[in-house]
């Protein structure tokens, strides 16, 4: 049986002073940090904050994207204005406090919100005299194509 006296052993250093150096090991950071980020990568898709709406989907849609207000209505008619909470009735004058003048804005509601909550909306921004956009989702032509074979 061989033995090395003096710490001689498997993976110390020496310097030529006769005392060890000391290093730091990176090898466990590595793998936790490569861990990290696998399960990071896996969970990204699934952390997507918002307000969930599912808005119809239509043939065709114009692509004009612009920087205006979103108002959203979800469901149940929970009104939201951009990411707060909105009541019909102050609708209007929410939008002018917090965004001035604004061009229009926009209005996204999921398909299966009861028509009654979108009318009281569009009928209370139409008051205010602001232009209103429904948001729409491009039909997939691809799997309307084949549903339709």
């Amino acid at each position: 049986m061989a033995m090395q006296v003096n710490g001689g052993g498997y993976g110390s250093r020496r310097r030529r002073g006769g005392s060890t150096l000391s290093e730091i090991n990176v090898t466990p950071f590595v793998d936790v940090v490569l861990v990290l980020l696998i399960i990071f990568m896996l969970t990204a898709h699934v952390m997507e904050f918002g307000i969930e709406v599912d808005v119809p989907k239509v043939k065709a849609v114009k692509d004009t994207a612009q920087e205006m207000p979103v108002v959203t209505i979800q469901k149940d008619g929970t009104t939201w204005l951009n990411d707060k909470p909105a009541n019909i009735h102050d609708l209007a004058g929410a939008i002018r406090q917090r965004y001035g003048k604004p061009k229009g804005v926009y209005v996204r509601a999921d398909k299966e919100t009861i028509y009654d909550s979108i009318a009281q909306v569009l009928s209370a921004l139409g008051e205010a005299k602001i232009n209103v956009n429904m948001v729409t989702q491009p039909e997939d032509t691809a799997a309307a194509a084949k549903g339709h074979k």
